[in-house]
């Protein structure tokens, strides 16, 4: 006899394990690179199938804050000449990041992931949280544009590295962005 999923009724064991994934995030120990190999996928299963963007980046923020522990996790929308807050998991956290200003609107100024190993020393710092040492800020890029960013403070000196930077580009490039 087949399981059936209780949320959706389907059967494959393929495609349980997506859906019934936002449940079951399976928490793993290991290395930083075994940890991703583990949450891609399960990232993977929470964004398939849905198009709601702000769904997806609540979902994304909530498995990386999950598996990491990190402080503070989520996204900033670029509207206007402003990125704005968008899903997080963490402590309140700033609602306006003009272009350039602090890692956030540095990355997405350039363009490109930023990895700060202390805070305290990058010129022009937004101190959200005194409690952030280490951050990383992923732009999200629709069409060669900055849409948004993934920002991620760590409570820890130096805690993001080019593991890090490898794969939470992986996982940006899975979000669906219509």
């Amino acid at each position: 006899m087949k399981k059936l999923c209780a949320l959706c009724g389907k059967t494959s064991a393929a495609l349980l394990y997506l859906c019934c994934m936002a449940e079951d995030l399976t928490i793993i120990t290991g290395s930083k690179a075994e940890i991703y190999r583990s949450l891609i996928p399960q990232i993977k299963g929470l964004l398939d199938g849905e198009p709601d963007l702000i769904a997806n980046l609540a979902n994304v923020s909530a498995a990386l804050k999950e598996q990491f522990g990190w402080l503070w996790v989520g996204f900033y929308l670029v509207k206007n000449d402003e990125l704005v807050l968008g899903p997080f998991q963490g402590p309140v956290a700033c609602t306006r990041i003009k272009k350039g200003r602090g890692v956030c609107g540095a990355a997405w100024q350039n363009a490109e992931t930023l990895i700060v190993p202390d805070v305290e020393k990058f010129p022009g710092h937004i101190a959200c949280s005194s409690l952030s040492r280490s951050e990383i800020v992923i732009p999200l890029i629709k069409n060669g544009e900055v849409i948004g960013v993934l920002d991620v403070d760590a409570t820890e000196l130096d805690q993001f590295d080019e593991t890090d930077r490898t794969n939470l580009e992986q996982i940006i490039l899975l979000i669906p962005i219509s």
